[in-house]
């Protein structure tokens, strides 16, 4: 066995790793940038070596300085975990070459399945089902026209390098083809160095079934049962279960012996996924499943596959990269239950699913079956990286009790003032479509609208909180003879709201907001998360541009402050740029003044809704 392993990754799939080494005993070295120097994986690793700035360019992704920290530290092995190097061949093969055990497939393999007409043309050799398209050589705009109109509208347009849902067009007529080529030639440029592409017919109702396989250096090959990921957002996958709803045997016996092919197809070592698109509009048929690529490492949905087999597929990884055949065969494994798995991101689905950062100063994501994560209450929540925070796992004996406990969990999380999608997979998980098992890969698309959390919490909600923050009256204790009907002015995130409550004289529970020493409590209902505080005239905190408080829209960076406190400025006047999600806002004064307050340095990262500076109305010097 495998006695120090360097984890060449961070956050969740760190700690993951590092938890099922820690396990069998073998000792950890995490590699860390600027950004992560206090993160979790850095302080639950055994070493920890830096390894340059904080984009990924300069760090996770600069092969040579993981290899010369798994030298310097006496590491024997690298795990790629998902994601940065972890599908790069070339890293693969210089880990190898470094006389480093390399915790994934044969390079080969890797190459062989990096491209994706090349996949398919082996796929297509080794009797593996692949969807009807083209995968020729010639790629003059006319001749690729041609091809789409023979396999006929809609068709999809797909970088050859592509991945993570870039390099891909639907085109759904003749007279848009050129156009959505020439579109997505430039995005696969720009992202994979590489323009080439292919074409596949468009599936109407298409499901995303994918298999899981595992290789062993003794010949081995076994599947562990499939995963649906039909449930995406703009290709992102967004809620994964496992097993596939409305998989019958015998499909599941030729969709899992495919995969096996697949695997065998390339000498397969390791974890490997074989993702396949289903037609699904007369439900799930294997003369209807087609071959769409193999993705040569760990994939962040493999938790439940461990959890409806009850293997560590890290601890495979690990036994077979130390030589060891596979821990089980073929016959020994078995599904038991179901399993549901949702992906928490740091972004504000109300604001277009904008990347939200900052510090953490809640993270309660209540009492879930499992969670995988790499941050902890306190940590930070930096541009930097993917914002995925968490992964929030469900088991039930069946579908609808392990979509039942899902949704029951993460409506109960509380994360502040960071942002997270937690609300909008509420709705997910709750949509009579999702419930009834009724998938294809564009409900969300469909049903967008439907699917956004709440804008402010219910009225009951509100009063319960306004009721804790009257003045004097803490969180209880206080009882009137009648409750009589009452209206008060509060902030909600900083904005104005007027609230009807009844002082019911019952306690009350909030989590106070400290830090600023204003009265505030946090609302968390069905995943969203409101901080609701007392008013303040005088706009010390809160407030708007109206009455001259300027506001941070969004957490962020300040990168340039203009004005000075005291100084006279006019309206439309940049006082200050944010930068957020590696844009740029300027923000300006709302009238004629003068500077009467500047809390913003140049530097200084800012939270949504924090007080940046206070104009008041004046005559101009």
């Amino acid at each position: 066995m495998i006695a120090s392993l360097l984890i060449a990754n961070r956050g969740e799939i760190a700690c993951r790793i590092i938890r099922t080494a820690r396990r069998l005993g073998i000792r950890t070295v995490a590699v860390y940038s600027d950004a992560d120097a206090r993160a979790l994986h850095v302080r639950q690793a055994d070493q920890a070596v830096h390894i340059g700035p904080s984009p990924v360019r300069e760090s996770y992704l600069v092969g040579e300085k993981i290899i010369a920290a798994a030298k310097e530290t006496g590491a024997q092995a690298i795990h790629p975990g998902y994601g940065f190097l972890s599908e790069n061949a070339e890293f693969a093969q210089a880990v190898i070459d470094a006389g480093l055990i390399w915790v994934g497939p044969n390079p080969a393999s890797i190459t062989a399945m990096g491209l994706k007409d090349a996949a398919k043309k082996l796929m297509q050799d080794a009797g593996v089902p692949t969807t009807p398209g083209y995968l020729g050589e010639d790629q003059r705009p006319d001749h690729l026209k041609q091809q789409a109109d023979a396999i006929g509208y809609p068709v999809l347009i797909k970088a050859v390098a592509g991945g993570g849902g870039k390099g891909m067009r639907k085109v759904d007529a003749e007279a848009d083809f050129l156009d959505a080529l020439a579109s997505c030639q430039r995005e696969a440029a720009s992202s994979f160095g590489n323009d080439q592409v292919l074409l596949e017919k468009w599936v109407t109702n298409p499901r995303h079934i994918e298999v899981q396989v595992f290789g062993d250096t003794h010949g081995n090959v076994v599947h562990l049962f499939e995963r649906d990921c039909s449930l995406q957002r703009r290709h992102q996958k967004v809620i994964e279960e496992a097993p596939a709803p409305g998989m019958d045997a015998e499909t599941r016996e030729a969709i899992c012996q495919a995969a096996v092919r697949a695997a065998k197809a390339v000498d397969y070592v390791g974890a490997g996924t074989i993702e396949f698109i289903a037609d699904g509009s007369e439900g799930l048929r294997a003369d209807r499943i087609w071959f769409m690529e193999m993705n040569t490492r760990l994939q962040v949905e493999h938790p439940v596959t461990e959890e409806i087999t009850g293997q560590d597929l890290v601890e495979w990884q690990l036994r077979v990269a130390s030589g060891e055949p596979l821990p089980k065969r073929q016959d020994d494994l078995s599904i038991n239950g179901w399993a549901m798995e949702t992906r928490l991101y740091a972004e504000d689905a109300l604001k277009g699913f904008l990347p939200s950062i900052g510090l953490l100063d809640t993270f309660d994501l209540g009492d879930a079956y499992r969670i995988d994560t790499g941050v902890e209450e306190g940590a930070e929540i930096s541009p930097f990286y993917d914002p995925m925070i968490a992964k929030v796992i469900a088991w039930g004996a069946d579908r609808d009790a392990a979509r039942r406990s899902l949704a029951a969990t993460l409506a109960d999380t509380a994360v502040w003032p960071v942002k997270t999608n937690a609300g909008f997979l509420v709705k997910a998980l709750e949509h009579p479509a999702f419930a009834g098992a009724i998938l294809d890969t564009g409900l969300i698309g469909r049903e967008g609208d439907a699917l956004m959390p709440p804008e402010r919490p219910s009225a009951e909600a509100l009063a319960d909180a306004a009721q804790a923050l009257m003045p004097g009256r803490g969180t209880g204790g206080f009882r009137l003879n009648a409750p009589p009907k009452r209206e008060a002015l509060f902030l909600l995130d900083g904005q104005p709201l007027t609230v009807d409550w009844r002082d019911s004289g019952d306690a009350v529970d909030g989590d106070a907001v400290g830090g600023d020493g204003e009265d505030a409590v946090l609302i968390a209902e069905d995943g969203q998360v409101w901080r609701l505080s007392q008013w303040r005239v005088e706009g010390s905190v809160g407030g708007g541009a109206s009455d001259g408080a300027i506001l941070s829209p969004m957490p962020g960076r300040i990168i340039a402050v203009a004005v000075t406190a005291g100084e006279s400025v006019t309206k439309g006047q940049k006082l200050l740029t944010l930068e957020a999600m590696k844009m740029e806002h300027s923000l300006v004064a709302p009238f004629d003044g003068i500077v009467a307050e500047l809390k913003a340095a140049e530097g200084g990262q800012v939270s949504e809704g924090a007080l940046l500076a206070k104009i008041e109305k004046g005559d101009q010097a």
